[in-house]
């Protein structure tokens, strides 16, 4: 792959991070409970690191080596849920599943651009990437299920 290609690649996935910034930023704004708010708030901040993992790796400050490949669980909730509207959210446990979905959404985007890579850096980093998005999806979707069905004194 051309440096040029591999460049706006990574400009993308640049872009789609500061987008997923500013889309948790918006949604703290709309719940009350702080725990979600803590939660947003986390999101937010590792989708800031990401932005400037790619701005690095787009500089050469460092391989592929740079996020570990430890495996996410994915439950699958987001997926057998109807997605809450964020304009419309009824509850603030709804953030979760709104995070849950949109954790999905990026770990689509970095597969589906691995997909279509050749065995190399870039799809190295894009799987990479991925599997941080799944490990997000994973802890929101977790958070979610604590908060929609709690733990009851019968059991």
């Amino acid at each position: 792959m051309t440096k040029k290609r591999l460049d706006s690649l990574i400009d993308v996935a640049i872009e789609r991070e500061e987008e997923a910034l500013t889309f948790y930023r918006e949604l703290m704004g709309k719940v009350a409970d702080k725990g979600v708010k803590d939660t947003l708030e986390f999101l937010a901040a590792e989708e800031k690191k990401h932005k400037e993992f790619l701005e690095n790796y787009k500089k050469g400050a460092f391989g592929a080596e740079g996020l570990s490949m430890t495996s996410a669980v994915d439950y699958k909730i987001a997926e057998h849920l109807e997605k809450p509207d964020p304009a419309h959210m009824k509850e603030d446990k709804d953030a979760y599943l709104i995070a849950a979905n949109r954790e999905l959404q990026s770990y689509n985007f970095y597969t589906a651009l691995a997909n279509i890579h050749p065995d190399g850096a870039a799809k190295e980093m894009l799987l990479k990437m991925a599997n941080q998005e799944m490990k997000h999806k994973e802890k929101v979707e977790y958070l979610y299920t604590n908060a929609a069905f709690p733990q009851t004194a019968g059991g």
